[in-house]
């Protein structure tokens, strides 16, 4: 429910098509299905930070809920530090990093398991590289905290509907939001 409620409180955040609490492949406790409503090649700072905020609602309804963290988000916090580590690295997102591509694009047939990537920059860069990915995330986390605590009314009503429903879909959550506004 956390995903799907960041999702929807953010401006241009792919509209939430459906929810489900049963689990689906390794390691999926459950899914939130997104649907861009159009085909992107590019996407602004804005854009990768509000996915990011929308990865980390989960971790972010959890600590809002239940008061500590668990182990669910390992997945999701993967995505969201390879997202700042690109916006750092390779898109010159970072202005103290200046307009620099620090890693390029690899190719997928040359990639050879086991194999270290060549550095070309300092460790004093790879530190300043570090520090704004720490930030990158950070910030994104406290935007789904604030999403959340916003709308906590929803994020708990929304919780039981899942429990008792296992799924819900795009109407269903619309509904459910409209019925918490009124």
């Amino acid at each position: 429910m956390g995903h799907a409620l960041v999702a929807m409180s953010l401006p241009g955040a792919d509209p939430v098509h459906k929810i489900s609490i049963i689990p689906r492949g390794v390691g999926a406790l459950g899914y939130t299905i997104q649907r861009p409503t159009e085909d992107r090649f590019l996407m602004t700072r804005e854009e990768l930070e509000n996915k990011m905020a929308v990865l980390l609602g989960g971790r972010a309804a959890e600590e809002i809920v239940f008061g500590h963290l668990s182990t669910g988000a390992a997945d999701d916090l993967v995505k969201v530090t390879g997202i700042a580590r690109s916006m750092a690295m390779r898109y010159g997102m970072v202005g103290a990093l200046g307009h620099v591509a620090y890693e390029e694009e690899r190719s997928p047939f040359l990639d050879i398991p086991g194999a270290v990537a060549r550095r070309e920059h300092s460790e004093e860069t790879a530190r300043e590289i570090d520090l704004a990915v720490r930030e990158i995330v950070a910030s994104a986390y406290a935007k789904a905290l604030a999403c959340l605590r916003g709308d906590r009314e929803v994020l708990e009503r929304g919780a039981r509907q899942l429990l008792e429903k296992e799924t819900l879909a795009e109407a269903e959550l619309a509904e459910l939001r409209a019925a918490v506004a009124r």
